[in-house]
Formats: C-alpha cells, sequence, structure tokens
C-alpha cells in the first residue's frame, strides 16, 4: 500500500471541467491502449463541456471529485453515478437502480483509499435516493478495476459477448 493520501471528496462544480478532463484522459489513453478498435483520442477535451454540465445539473446524476489541497492540480479522482429505471416492459419487474458511470484515480494516487471513498461516497448518494442497487460495467482487460471492484462486494451479473465478422 502506498503512503496515505490527505484528500477531500466533494461535488463537482463546472469550474471543475479542466481538471476533470485531465483526469478523464488518464483513463481514457488507457482504454484506448488496450481496445484502439473502439475508443480514440477525440480532437479536443475528453468530454464536451455540455457533457459535464448535464451531469453536474442533473437531479438523477453526481459527479464527485477526489483532491488534494495545495497541489497545482488538485484533482486526483472522480465518480460519476447515475439513477435508472427498467424500461415498461410486462417482462421486467419495475426497478430503479443505480449506475456507476466512470470512476478514475490518478495512478500516482491509486491504492491510498481514493478509490474506495469515492466509491462510498456514490454509494451514499444512491442510498439518500432510496436506491440500493448499483451496477457498473468494467471491460474483461481491466483486471486492476475487475479485483478493485470485486473487494467492493460487486459480482459478475451478466456476460455480455462480441464477434468481430470478416466476409468471404
Amino acid at each position: 500500500m502506498q503512503q496515505e493520501t490527505q484528500f477531500a471528496i466533494r461535488l463537482a462544480t463546472p469550474e471543475d471541467y479542466d481538471e476533470l478532463c485531465r483526469v478523464l484522459e488518464e483513463g481514457d489513453a488507457h482504454h484506448r491502449q488496450a481496445l484502439p478498435h473502439i475508443y480514440r483520442r477525440p480532437a479536443g477535451p475528453a468530454r464536451s463541456r455540455d457533457y459535464v454540465l448535464g451531469i453536474i445539473h442533473s437531479k438523477e446524476a453526481a459527479l464527485f471529485l477526489a483532491e488534494v489541497d495545495g497541489q497545482d492540480k488538485p484533482v486526483i479522482g472522480a465518480v460519476h453515478i447515475a439513477t435508472r429505471e427498467t424500461p415498461d416492459i410486462a417482462l421486467l419487474v419495475p426497478r430503479r437502480y443505480a449506475v456507476v458511470e466512470n470512476l478514475i484515480v490518478s495512478r500516482a494516487h491509486r491504492r491510498s483509499g481514493i478509490g474506495r471513498a469515492l466509491m462510498a461516497q456514490a454509494h451514499q448518494w444512491a442510498l439518500t435516493r432510496g436506491v440500493t442497487e448499483v451496477e457498473l460495467t468494467v471491460w474483461e482487460f481491466n483486471a486492476e478495476a475487475i479485483a478493485f471492484y470485486g473487494e467492493l462486494g460487486y459480482r459478475p451479473s451478466r456476460l455480455k459477448m462480441g464477434k468481430t465478422l470478416r466476409e468471404g
């Protein structure tokens, strides 16, 4: 375990946009490297300002940041969580649940409790909205993330499969 990092968690504000994009780019680069046929480098910021502001202003989503005081680039992690409802299909039991859309902790600050604290904050946010189930998606290549989520009690619930088709 690395040396303990002193950090605070708070809701993101519009002023956090540039710092958030900087942190998200680190996770995006990891995904681009592993899955270049799916992820590409954007010409601009990691996420559009409208996309981020939509999350910040949504009543059905939250964006929490982990930051360290006294640093030039204080944001060292983020979690985006949103509530969802099942579609109105007779087969499905109506339910409201939350989805962790994104979790990122800067590589230099991993294994110092930041990811756990961000997830605990996301879980608390869901509970205050009457939501008791949280789902997330993690790519199979990302063994570190799979192990982390497993330590938090997450278990596989479905398997998504794909196949690349070739002509001829």
